[in-house]
């Protein structure tokens, strides 16, 4: 941590809305870090996962100095916009076996998804906002980007140790940097009211925590047909895809298989897309 990043007392609304839904939380929050201010929630998260952080431990900023998003992206994050969260997951918890490379690579996809779902489905139920879910794990109102999802794994001698996955929600308006004017929003923004924030983020944290808890019994079945219910861009929608070569090709979404990767039609031909760049034509 930089100086200053010191762990504060959580708003006691928040505490209050955690300890309404404890019986759903499962353990997440239980290890609780609040930040007025931090670096990056999933650093954070990273650095407790690897000092030994129980399944569970979360880390929540106010604002973040250095968020990121996928593909390395800086995600902006200033005081006062938004909601910053990483929760640390640990496989060996949840029952999931990950003793491989390609079972890790399983295990992160089947958060990331799972998460996507909890989260789109936290703010519509707290908020009334019919957010969409975009492939691979953004929330989208009308195209305009409202939430942001990144897993990032670490791996021990024996197989995955742990997923951090990080949740990024555009809260209120903000001055957005000029790359971001009119392709991003906030919950606030849409509905043109506020939103009680400690309610929300308990309420993603819980539908969270369950929907990951349903894995090893159900498999990714459950998740994968709401994750479809709530992307209907992953089928039917023009896109352009970076392919691994560099070079962006058009194509039209056909779905997600049932490893979580997008299937995109191009010239009749179907290709997997597991992971990348895709934008809206």
């Amino acid at each position: 941590m930089s100086p200053g990043e010191t762990p504060a007392a959580a708003p006691p609304d928040l505490v209050a809305a955690l300890d309404a839904r404890r019986a759903r939380l499962g353990g997440f929050a239980a290890f609780l870090r609040y930040f007025e201010r931090v670096g990056s929630t999933n650093d954070e998260a990273a650095r407790l996962a690897h000092a030994g952080a129980p399944h569970g431990a979360t880390v929540v900023a106010a604002a973040q100095e250095r968020g990121r998003g996928r593909m390395g992206r800086d995600w902006f994050s200033p005081p006062g916009s938004g909601l910053y969260v990483s929760v640390v997951l640990r496989p060996a918890a949840l029952g999931l076996g990950a003793g491989s490379e390609a079972g890790g690579a399983r295990v992160a996809s089947s958060v990331t998804l799972s998460a996507g779902v909890a989260v789109a489905e936290a703010i519509r139920q707290v908020s009334g906002l019919q957010v969409e879910i975009k492939w691979p794990n953004d929330l989208h109102v009308e195209r305009r980007k409202l939430c942001g999802i990144l897993a990032e794994a670490s791996a021990a001698a024996s197989g995955l140790d742990h997923v951090v996955l990080g949740i990024g929600i555009n809260l209120r308006a903000a001055t957005y940097p000029p790359g971001l004017t009119g392709r991003a929003t906030s919950i606030e923004e849409e509905l043109g009211r506020p939103v009680d924030e400690h309610v929300l983020l308990a309420e993603v944290l819980a539908r969270f925590s369950e929907t990951v808890s349903r894995l090893p019994g159900e498999g990714l079945e459950t998740v994968l047909r709401r994750w479809r219910e709530l992307s209907p861009s992953a089928s039917g929608a023009r896109v352009e895809v970076l392919t691994e070569a560099g070079r962006w090709e058009r194509g039209t979404t056909a779905g997600i298989d049932d490893d979580g990767a997008l299937l995109v039609d191009r010239a009749g031909s179907i290709h997997r897309v597991i992971a990348g760049e895709v934008r809206w034509l």
